[in-house]
Order: structure tokens, then C-alpha cells, then sequence
């Protein structure tokens, strides 16, 4: 049974601007630090173009050693962007098959309330065992890169 997870700030931008910012934004500048067991992205590879085409597909390199594959599944500017985590490899592999990823963008009084949240799918009773222990980190790791993402925004 896949596991939600779900995590939201409010930034004082428009939501365009910010749906514009978010979608380029390099992995390892919103993703630099680690979280608990969650690694920080080291960087991204096989990447052609600007990050923004429905179909596109990347390297994720982490720095545990560990890799995932990104899809990127659903441009609906400015409302949000969806993708796919696969062919996971590293400390997460024996836990997760696969991740639906969503970034959400939506008009919050003068501003915009950005949701990055993952539908997690566990891998066997090992992975369904520790999800809880996997959302509480993913959790704190959500927090460390929204407030990374205010940077970006709010420079």
C-alpha cells in the first residue's frame, strides 16, 4: 500500500513566478543537506535541455552513493509539475520501488502556497516496516528544502 506524504510553505510571490523558479531550480541547490538516513543530492546527470518537458528523464546522483531516475510526467503551469522516481539504487533501494512525486502551486492570499509532497510505494514488509520511520525523516528533509526554496524565492 503506497504511503503519502506531504509538506507546505507559503511564499510572499506570485504563483506563476513561483511555479516558474521552482521547476528549474537545481537538485542539489533546494536538496543540500542531508536529513537523518536521507541523503543530500549530489548532482544530476544525463539531463538534456532545461528541466521542464513532459517525457524528460535525469540522473539523480546522491550522496550516499546511492542514484534514482526522475520522469518528468505532468507540466501544468502554474498549477503544478509531477514525476517519477525509478530504478532506485543505494541505501533506499531495499525500502522503495518507486516514488509519484508532485510539486503544487496555489494562490494563498497575497501570496503563493508551494506542496512538495511523494506517493511512496514500499518494497516488501521490510519497506512497509519502515515507513513510519521513513516519513518522519522525509518530513524533517521536506522542511530543510522548502526553507531552502525561500531562499530562492525571497532572495
Amino acid at each position: 500500500m503506497a504511503v503519502e506524504l506531504a509538506s507546505s510553505r507559503t511564499y510572499p510571490i506570485a504563483v506563476e513566478r513561483a511555479f516558474d523558479v521552482v521547476l528549474p531550480t537545481p537538485l542539489p541547490q533546494l536538496f543540500s543537506r542531508r536529513y537523518a538516513a536521507i541523503p543530500a543530492v549530489r548532482e544530476v546527470r544525463d539531463q538534456q535541455g532545461p528541466w521542464g518537458t513532459v517525457g524528460q528523464t535525469r540522473t539523480v546522483r546522491l550522496a550516499d552513493g546511492g542514484s534514482i531516475r526522475e520522469t518528468l510526467t505532468v507540466v501544468d503551469r502554474p498549477r503544478a509539475f509531477r514525476y517519477r522516481l525509478s530504478e532506485i539504487s543505494g541505501p533506499m533501494k531495499p525500502l522503495v520501488t518507486g516514488v509519484e512525486g508532485r510539486w503544487l502551486f496555489e494562490p494563498a492570499g497575497d501570496g503563493t502556497r508551494v506542496l512538495w509532497g511523494w506517493t511512496v510505494e514500499p518494497r516488501g514488509a521490510l519497506g512497509r516496516a519502515a515507513m513510519p520511520l521513513f516519513a518522519r525523516m522525509w518530513r524533517g528533509y521536506a522542511r530543510q528544502a522548502l526553507e531552502e526554496l525561500e531562499r530562492v524565492l525571497v532572495p
